[in-house]
């Protein structure tokens, strides 16, 4: 039996393979060589990260074929991991990092982290010592050592993987990808030994595209779309609440598709705070973003008595698509959000289906396909009386009721500048397909609340961890990817004090991104918040948490940037103009620093408003 099996290797061996349409051979090519490969055939043409020795193997290849790939030195790893977030979300393509070992990998762990929370396409590649010296203590070492990397990554990220040896290099690197570019998207990591990238792969059957490792899902549920649609329709006060997994869904031809389907049935939509704007919100049926900070409007809607006492309690039906329902998407699970019917949630994750409210049903499948179904239905749907109820009421929500909690210091003149009239600048002078980064913070609550967007353009957060100084980085990534946006972060002075040396970064690569800076020299967020849970301290918080009072723009300056400094709405209007224009024609980095008015809040502390009594009968 033992020289028959040896028989038919030998022969099998020795026949000849026919050519193949989804592969290619490539002989004694190295691990860094094929790594490129990979990345070129997912689109990848620019890289983001901090060199270091262990990584020399690849730096020395990425050199070889710097014509073709552009590695993007940043000033620190943490910003390197922001920038490929910003940049893989803006150009729809997988963001890259690329650091050394041992700091670098634990340094960019807070970015990689943030894109796996965020669901953004991204892949941490950290370089790694020889494994010859795995256990001796050589210097940075992050396998088999005090500090063991690829776990810290693999309860962090989506994946996580060690390179161990060239002949298992393609089954670990092609999972990473499948992982970071499935859906729902993913951070993944690759530790990769420096001798293990320089080391040849005697031979490799390629894929020729992506198709051939990984598949994207498209499956949908018509039988759900259909009973989804049913509780739409048929019933007098309907509700869409759209998260950020249904962001990609409603790009292109299929937006203007959904728009008109609930504006010819009068249905309302609104959305998360981390899918602001997917929607239209100057759409008429759009009741803007609900959660934390949420559009006033909303409230009106889902406890009618608020806007009319003789009302009928609370709305029908809500459809909530792609939203896991977290604690900022729901204003901390509000039950204001439980309609006095059924409650249909769909994503294409089964594992978030019905984990936080009772539903009336689940649908688990793809957002898009979800939505094409309704269209559809909708088309094919004649509307009734109740449709022009519906949209009378919310005609009479917006006529009568303001979104914003104070209308007035929206449109405030004064200096020092309140931040909510910051937020009308940005609005009114943002071109039409702008990309607006928010970082974390008191930016979080002005941008959410006092912004107007509607597609094309997009606003970016990161709410799920909410890190500090995220958007500081993001924004020059999304500039790479979308050179003739205009690209624009709103941050905070501490934020931007954590990692504002990235805009030497975008100096360096003529990026001409615009920082909205809020300058309170305070960490406001928490000293404010301190006073709202700590009443008895009233006044002690304030400067407790100062910043030292930073000259921001001779900071900024420093780094390459062209600064401003404004204090009321005339000299910002003034400032953001020429810096979009400064931006676009300059490729220099524009800095603005907003001198805030330090007694306005956020509206973290609204009343979503809970029903008054029933009138007596």
């Amino acid at each position: 039996m033992k020289s028959l099996h040896t028989t038919a290797i030998s022969t099998a061996s020795a026949t000849p393979r026919a050519p193949s349409t989804s592969f290619v051979v490539l002989k004694n090519q190295t691990v860094s060589q094929v790594l490129l490969k990979y990345l070129a055939l997912e689109g990848v043409d620019t890289l983001f990260g901090v060199p270091g020795g262990a990584v020399m193997h690849l730096l020395d290849e990425l050199m070889t074929q710097r014509d073709a790939l552009h590695y993007v030195v940043c000033r620190q790893e943490t910003g390197a991991a922001y920038i490929a977030d910003g940049y893989a979300r803006v150009s729809g393509k997988l963001g890259v990092v690329v650091v050394t070992s041992g700091p670098g990998a634990t340094n960019a762990l807070t970015g990689t982290m943030n894109a796996q929370n965020a669901g953004v396409s991204l892949l941490t590649i950290t370089g790694e010592v020889g494994e010859q010296y795995f256990g001796m203590g050589y210097l940075q070492e992050g396998v088999d050592a005090s500090l063991n990397i690829d776990a810290v990554y693999g309860n962090a990220s989506g994946y996580s993987a060690v390179i161990t040896n060239p002949s298992n290099f393609q089954a670990l690197f092609a999972q990473a990808l499948r992982e970071a570019l499935g859906v729902p998207h993913r951070a993944a990591h690759i530790s990769l030994p420096d001798d293990q990238a320089g080391m040849p792969i005697a031979s490799l059957d390629f894929p020729l595209k992506p198709q051939n490792y990984r598949a994207t899902p498209s499956c949908t549920d018509a039988a759900g779309a259909r009973r989804a649609f049913e509780q739409l329709a048929g019933v007098a006060r309907p509700l869409i609440f759209l998260g950020s997994g249904a962001a990609e869904a409603l790009r292109g031809p299929r937006l203007a598709a959904f728009a008109a389907m609930v504006d010819r049935l009068a249905i309302p939509v609104m959305t998360t705070p981390d899918a602001k704007g997917i929607f239209p919100e100057s759409h008429p049926m759009s009741l803007r973003n609900f959660g934390t900070a949420f559009c006033e409007w909303t409230k009106y809607y889902m406890v009618p008595r608020l806007l009319d006492p003789a009302a009928r309690e609370g709305f029908d039906s809500l459809l909530v698509l792609g939203t896991t329902l977290g604690g900022l998407a729901t204003n901390k699970w509000d039950p204001i959000l439980l309609p006095q019917g059924s409650l249909v949630q769909v994503d294409i994750d089964a594992s978030v289906i019905g984990r936080v409210f009772p539903l009336d049903f689940g649908v688990v499948a793809e957002i898009g396909s979800v939505i094409d179904e309704l269209v559809a239905l909708a088309d094919a749907t004649q509307p009734d009386a109740r449709v022009q109820e519906r949209r009378a009421f919310i005609q009479r929500i917006k006529a009568g009721k303001s979104p914003w909690i104070a209308p007035e210091m929206r449109e405030a003149r004064q200096a020092p500048i309140p931040p909510q009239a910051a937020m009308k600048c940005i609005s009114d002078l943002l071109p039409q397909g702008s990309h607006v980064f928010v970082d974390a913070g008191n930016s979080v609550g002005w941008s959410l609340h006092y912004l107007e967007i509607d597609p094309p353009s997009r606003l970016h957060n990161a709410l799920a961890m909410g890190p500090m100084g995220f958007a500081v980085g993001a924004v020059i990534g999304a500039k790479f990817a979308a050179p003739d946006a205009t690209c624009l972060a709103i941050v905070g002075d501490g934020a931007f004090l954590m990692h504002g040396s990235e805009v030497s970064t975008a100096a360096a690569n003529g990026i001409g991104a615009i920082w909205v800076v809020l300058s309170d020299n305070d960490l406001a967020m928490v000293s404010q918040g301190m006073n709202a849970f700590f009443p008895s301290k009233t006044g002690q918080w304030r400067d407790y948490y100062a910043l030292g009072k930073p000259d921001l723009a001779r900071f900024a300056q420093a780094l390459g940037a062209n600064t401003f400094e404004v204090n009321d709405a005339d000299a910002m209007q003034r400032a953001l103009s020429g810096a979009i224009d400064a931006a676009r024609t300059n490729k220099v980095p524009q800095v603005i620093v907003v001198h805030i008015d330090t007694t306005q809040i956020p509206p973290y502390y609204q009343d979503p408003g809970t029903p008054p009594p029933a009138p007596a009968p």
